[in-house]
Order: structure tokens, then sequence, then C-alpha cells
């Protein structure tokens, strides 16, 4: 039999394409659809490994994504939301959830997926309500998997006649090792089990490949995603290496256990196939299900045990961020609201520290251009607004019972100073952002900008350290010093834009460069007066017994630490 290779692999390699990008679109759209309530699922509803295991099913199901399960479940476990032993569940589940996208394919509407891809475009086009758009984008993505299989089941057709095609196939039966292999360097290639394994059932459904042969390449698919997470931990956070490493685990341990029962495992699939008549495609969807499921149940037992073998194998003190308040006791509330006010005033310092952390990461980042001090830094502004919601909430709280007039004013003080260090991290945020800009775009800065910005980053690291040790151990002397950096923070990022000014008009820097400079610079500005209030916090204490000061300020004293409030 003659066939086009040319028109073969071009139908094929077009059909793979548009199916990876039904499901890529169908999955943001599932995920445009529910918002952050996709990290949200994860931080709440992990309380326990079983737990864990029905959400990431249920967050996979929505994204379509097992790999993108597991970065979100990396990301709360560096973030300290989420143990390694209620990630491993996740991550179990994500393997479980995946399976759903075989059992889609197996529905076999493909004959429908020009028309659902109309309809699906019709939403996206016509009409302007968001949500209305985000189900045209699941829809049309549904549509397009199905056109992209319908493709590549056709390029496939010829492969039958293939001999070389033929002899592997023998040649996997004989050897199912082989076949693992191939399953595992194919979905690495492919960087998706769910393509890997819609190709395995249109084989199959085409008798291109038999059972015996097929299954050993359905666990070598579930290997190869693996690689995923493994390729994205790289450079990254000992949590992130450990996620990935369990994600490894889990399948290759399952791939082993099943490939010791393959001749009965492959009789119970016939058998499953035969007693509820299902096409080929289901059949493979429902071997899928049932390798992830079976693994799961033998595993979860073993949930510690799979966490103590990656912490042996990746060595090292986790840096995990601890996203929860540490100071923040209710009971404190009810028996002494004063108490509890000091209690709030040490987590605000704490939100202060985490601040300067995510500073000198930004700095690090202008420095070395390395992604993992910017991942840590938006990670730490991500704690910083955890804590202003935590602490803001346990004011509020605070303020249902009766206060004091004094005790009042120490309570407006304390919102005051949760929203000022929020506000350093969304600056940080921002400084993150503009060194991002620079990157993306090649932007150039000279170096005498460069050596600018450097030395106003160190100034205001240093204003902003003073600050907080001031504030720590009620240092007068160093707060006063605190005004006077700000005073030169303030006199330096106003010669800055003169001297950039001075460069543009002699086209040392560019008008892009320009504005990166600007942004950072107003950024840091702007963290050097937050550090500033934090200064006058503590000064304002000598004015408890004077009243008010030339500049109006109030001077409370708080158990902790004085804090000042502004008439």
């Amino acid at each position: 039999m003659s066939f086009n290779v040319q028109e073969m692999i071009f139908t094929f390699i077009g059909g793979l394409g548009i199916f990876l990008f039904g499901i890529k679109f169908m999955g943001d759209g599932l995920q445009k659809s529910a918002g952050d309530r996709l990290r949200d699922i994860l931080d709440r509803f992990t309380s326990n490994p079983l737990k864990g295991v029905l959400a990431g099913m249920f967050v996979t199901v929505l994204i379509q994504s097992s790999s993108g399960t597991t970065a979100l479940t990396v990301g709360l476990v560096s973030a300290g939301f989420m143990t390694l032993r209620q990630a491993i569940g996740v991550i179990m589940g994500a393997n479980i959830g995946t399976t759903v996208t075989a059992f889609i394919i197996g529905i076999k509407i493909d004959e429908y997926s020009l028309p659902i891809i109309a309809i699906g475009a019709g939403l996206l086009f016509f009409f302007k309500n968001q949500k209305v758009q985000s189900f045209g984008q699941i829809v049309f993505g549904f549509g397009a998997l199905f056109f992209g299989l319908k493709l590549m089941s056709q390029g496939m057709k010829p492969l039958r006649s293939l001999e070389m095609f033929q002899d592997l196939t023998l040649s996997m039966s004989d050897n199912p090792l082989l076949g693992v292999i191939v399953g595992t360097v194919f979905t690495v290639i492919v960087q998706s089990s769910s393509a890997t394994i819609g190709i395995l059932q249109e084989l199959f459904a085409q008798d291109a490949i038999q059972l015996n042969a097929a299954l050993p390449v359905l666990f070598g698919d579930n290997i190869g995603t693996t690689i995923t997470a493994v390729l994205a931990s790289i450079g990254t956070s000992i949590a992130a290496r450990r996620a990935a490493l369990v994600h490894v685990l889990f399948n290759v341990i399952g791939t082993i256990i099943f490939m010791i029962f393959l001749i009965p495992y492959t009789k119970f699939i016939g058998l499953l196939q035969h007693s509820m008549g299902l096409n080929p495609e289901m059949t493979i969807a429902f071997a899928h299900g049932t390798f992830n499921v079976t693994n799961t149940i033998i595993q979860f037992p073993f949930i510690a045990v799979l966490a103590w073998i990656v912490t042996k194998v990746v060595r090292g003190e986790d840096q995990a961020i601890d996203f929860k308040p540490m100071h923040l006791n209710p009971i404190f509330i009810e028996n002494s609201p004063s108490l509890a006010l000091g209690q709030a005033k040490e987590e605000v310092v704490r939100m202060a520290e985490l601040s300067l952390s995510g500073l000198q990461e930004a700095s690090a980042y202008f420095h070395t251009r390395q992604k993992k001090h910017a991942d840590t830094a938006i990670q730490l502004e991500k704690v910083i607004d955890n804590l202003d919601k935590q602490i803001t909430n346990y004011l509020v709280e605070i303020s249902a019972k009766p206060l004091p007039g004094a005790i009042s004013q120490k309570h407006e003080i304390l919102l005051d100073s949760v929203r000022g260090i929020e506000r350093i991290g969304d600056h940080v945020e921002n400084i993150v952002e503009a060194i991002d800009y620079q990157i993306r775009n090649r932007v150039a800065i000279s170096d005498e900008a460069v050596g600018e910005l450097n030395e106003m980053i160190t100034l205001v690291i240093s204003t902003l350290t003073d600050a907080i040790s001031a504030l720590k151990t009620f240092d007068v002397d160093l707060a006063r010093q605190v005004i006077t950096k700000e005073q030169e923070i303030d006199m330096m990022e106003r010669q800055l834009r003169k001297n950039h000014i001075v460069r543009l008009n002699q086209r040392i820097c560019d008008g892009e460069g320009g504005v990166t400079f600007t942004e950072i610079i107003s950024n840091l500005e702007r963290i050097g007066d937050h550090s500033a209030n934090i200064a006058e916090a503590v000064i304002g204490e000598e004015l408890l017994n004077h009243g008010k000061s030339s500049n109006g300020k109030i001077r409370i004293h708080l158990q902790s630490g004085p804090i000042e409030n502004e008439v």
C-alpha cells in the first residue's frame, strides 16, 4: 500500500498541535471561570492527605493539567500553606484527575467537533460578558480537542501498513519494558500525557497496537508527564524539588507494581472491555483510570514513607515562608484587648521584616537577573497580603469589644500601620515588575544609571532595616537616623530624576530605559516614606506626656512599642 509520507506527517503534527491547543484553551477557560478559587481550594481543603487527594482531583479536572496542579501545590508548600505530606495527597489526586481527558475522548463525538468549535467561536466573538466568553473558550477548546484528535487519527491510519511500525508493536508485545520506554520518551517530547494517551487510544481503535503492548506504553505516559514538574523544579526551592520527586516516585513505583502484574491486569482490562461493551478508546480510558486510582489506593498509606524518602534524597533545610500569623491568639481578645493589641503589634513587626526580605530579594534580582529572587519577592508580597487580611480581621474582632479611649486610639494606629507595611510589599512587587519589563524587552540602562540605582537601593534597604530595628528595640536615636535617611532618599530621588533628564538629552539613555529607571526610583522613594512612618511611631513616644508636636502628631505607647497617629 502506498501513501504520502509528507501528508501523513503534516496531518498528524497539525492535529497534535490543535489537540494540545484545545486542551490548554479549554483549561484556561475553566480556570478563568474558577478565578482565584483554585488556590483557595488547595489551601482550605488539604487539612489531611485524603482531602488533598480530592482537592487535587477537582482542581486538575478544572484546569486539565496535572502539571499545573503540581505547580500550584509546589507554590503552596514553598509558602508554608501546605506540608509535604498534604502535597503528596494533592499530587496523587492530580494523577486521578488527569484521566478525565481520556474518558472525554472515549465519548467519540469527533464528528461534531466543527459545530462545537463554531458555537464556541460565536460565544467568544459575539458576546462581551466575561462569563459567557469564558464558557465560549471552554466550548471552543472542547471542540478543538476532538478536531485535533480526528486529524491525528487520519494521519496515523497508514501506520498499520508500515512494516517498521508493525515490527515495533511486535517488539513491545514481546518486551513490555520497551513499551514503557516508548511511552515515557514520547510524553517527554510532547509534554502532555493527555495527548500521548489520546494517540494511544486512536492506535488501539485502529487495531494498530494490541492491548498487551498498549498498557506498558500507558504506564510510560504516566512517567513521562512527571518530567514537566522535574524541569520546572530545576533551580527552585527544596520544597519544589521534593514535590517533583514525589510525582516521579509515585508513577515509577506504580509502573513497577503494574508491570509485575501485567498479565492478570491485561486480562482484567480485556474482561472489562467485553463485559461493559466498551469501545477501544474507552477501554484505554478505563485502563488509565484504573492504573491511577489503584496506584493511589496502594501508595496512600505510605505517604509518610514517600515524604521521608524525598527528604533524604533532596537534602537541606526547606526555606518555607510561613503564610500564617504567629502571634494572633484569639484568647487574648476575650481576656485582655490591650494584650491582644500588643500581639497584633508583634505581627506588624513581622510583616515589616518580611517586606525587608522582599526588598532584598528584589535587589538581588536587579543584580543577578536570577528568576528565583523575583519568585521569592512575589511570594513574600503574597505573605504580606495574607497577614494584612489576618491582622485586620483580628483587629476588627477586637473592635467588637468595649475599648477605653487610649486603647481605641492604639487600635486605629495599628490598622494604619498594617496598611503601611502592606504598601511596602506592593512597591517591592512594582520594582520586580519593572525589572521583568527591562529583561523581557531587553531594555538597556546605562552604567551610570545602574550605579545610581544601586546606591539608592542600598540606602533604602539600610533605612528600612534601621526602622524595623528601632521599632523592635524602641531605639529613639536610631529612629531619628531613619528620618534623616528618609530625607536623603527624597533628595536623592529628585537628583536622580534630574540626572536622568540630562542623560536623555545627551542620548546616553533611551526612553524605555528611562521608564524602568523612574519606576524603580519612584517605588524606592515610597518605601522610604513608609520607613519614616515606622520611625515616627517610635519617636512619638516622647510626646505621650507632652501632647502634640510641631508636626501635629500624637504619640501613644503600646505595650510592645510605641505607635503614632496623625491628627
